[in-house]
């Protein structure tokens, strides 16, 4: 079955977002849409979906005008399956006493590590991009320190990776993970499952804080944060609210050219800076409330 995307650009984060949401009332409908930053300084956005069926180019068309974007560019994808290409292509991560790996790579498992086992699937977060290899690396290092929060939330989850992470080095820890897409949720129940973590990793599924069972078993003396800069930044309040005096936020998704706004806006909540590593184009930002 063929796939088609349809992808355009526009300045401003509102408009693109007003876009997405437009698109998504299309017929046919898209199976995903996604808005992107187009980090050059220009201030554009990139908006794309992906349809099951070729959607009408007229209505593209009058979307785009509409939004005061630049024409779609409309183009079918060749026939790939995709989960097979990214395991074949994926190679098992290493990150301090973690050993992030598909099910492919089982019989690789060095002794002695923990090993977290997450499948190639359309959530993110599988231990390979620079953002999820940093957060898991600050967890290392701050597991070495004898750092044990008792409470963690891992919000944006993803495949969950963090959040089981965490709850493999922190077998009393109450650990939550949420994510705002319904389909991540379902991956991270998937991958708690295959990791024998049921009971382990709460997964519910939230914007930001925004869940009463969030609300309930908070503050956190942990929480992981691998989403984007301006959800990060607008997340900065509700994070000093949901963290306690002390503990810590694990920030990342954002590009070093980007770490110092983010910074600020957390120090302006009452956070202080304990630990920063870019890895590429990536960073990855530890941060303790006063």
């Amino acid at each position: 079955m063929p796939t088609y995307s349809a992808l355009t650009t526009l300045p401003g984060e509102d408009p693109a977002l007003a876009l997405a949401k437009a698109m998504e009332k299309m017929e046919p409908e898209p199976i995903g849409v996604g808005v992107f930053e187009i980090e050059d300084g220009s201030g554009l956005w990139e908006v794309g979906a992906y349809y099951l069926e070729e959607p009408q180019s007229a209505l593209l068309d009058m979307l785009a005008m509409a939004f005061g974007a630049k024409p779609f560019a409309l183009s079918e994808l060749p026939e790939i399956d995709w989960v097979a290409k990214v395991r074949r292509e994926l190679s098992p991560v290493e990150a301090g006493r973690f050993f992030v790996f598909g099910s492919h790579d089982a019989d690789k498992v060095p002794e002695g590590r923990i090993a977290l086992q997450i499948e190639a699937t359309v959530a993110f977060g599988t231990g390979h991009h620079g953002t999820t290899l940093g957060c898991l690396r600050a967890f290392d290092r701050l597991t070495d320190e004898g750092f044990t929060p008792a409470k963690v939330a891992d919000i944006g989850c993803g495949t969950a990776v963090l959040a089981m992470a965490a709850a493999s080095v922190l077998p009393e820890a109450l650990v939550i993970a949420s994510d705002i897409d319904e389909v991540a949720v379902d991956v991270a129940l998937a991958n708690v499952a295959i990791n024998h973590l049921e009971g382990r990793v709460e997964c519910l599924e939230a914007a930001g804080f925004d869940h009463p069972r969030l609300a309930e078993a908070a503050p956190f003396d942990l929480v992981f944060a691998n989403i984007l800069k301006g959800p990060l930044i607008e997340l900065a309040p509700n994070m000093a609210a949901h963290v306690a005096p002390g503990g810590i936020a694990i920030l990342s998704g954002l590009l070093v050219v980007q770490a110092e706004s983010i910074i600020d806006a957390y120090i302006a909540q009452g956070f202080t800076l304990h630990n920063r590593e870019d890895i590429g184009e990536w960073s990855a930002l530890t941060l303790r409330k006063n």
